[in-house]
């Protein structure tokens, strides 16, 4: 597996700061060797970078960018589990892609590949992952696009 910190700095991409809950409930619980992450908006400096459906109100290619964005945002949380060290990140298991769609939009899955690739780039091979691309009229704060991830982590880092 390449470096996850290496790569998100060759992707000219930092972390932020893990990212807070909007209602009731906790960023990501930890049982075992598996990290579940909450869903994830396309927050980057406080605001959304995308609210609307998609294709009316957001294209396609700006709800990936948005997806990308809720990713890296599931990574800060992830690093915050894991005392900053995303190293000890073993594979990306899943990812939840939600996208707010359109009647009778059904690129769902074109919108989820913003996450999926971006995974890919950060983790290589140990970013391939099983993937669930749904259709929504609504989402948390009419974002366009929310991801939850699960991740594997090395069993050492369990603890």
């Amino acid at each position: 597996m390449s470096n996850p910190h290496e790569a998100l700095a060759r992707l000219g991409l930092t972390l932020p700061a893990a990212p807070k809950p909007v209602a009731a409930y906790v960023p990501a619980v930890r049982t075992g060797n598996l990290i579940f992450v909450s869903g994830q908006l396309p927050m980057s400096s406080g605001a959304l970078l995308a609210t609307g459906p998609v294709p009316s109100k957001v294209s396609i290619e700006d709800a990936q960018k948005a997806a990308k964005q809720c990713a890296l945002n599931a990574l800060a949380v992830v690093a915050d589990q894991l005392g900053g060290d995303l190293s000890k990140v073993k594979r990306i298991v899943r990812l939840g892609v939600f996208v707010q769609s359109d009647d009778r939009f059904d690129g769902q899955p074109k919108v989820a590949n913003g996450a999926s690739e971006f995974m890919q780039e950060v983790f290589g091979e140990a970013g391939r992952h099983a993937r669930a691309a749904v259709g929504t009229n609504a989402l948390p704060l009419d974002a366009t696009v929310e991801v939850e991830v699960l991740v594997e982590v090395l069993a050492e880092a369990a603890g």
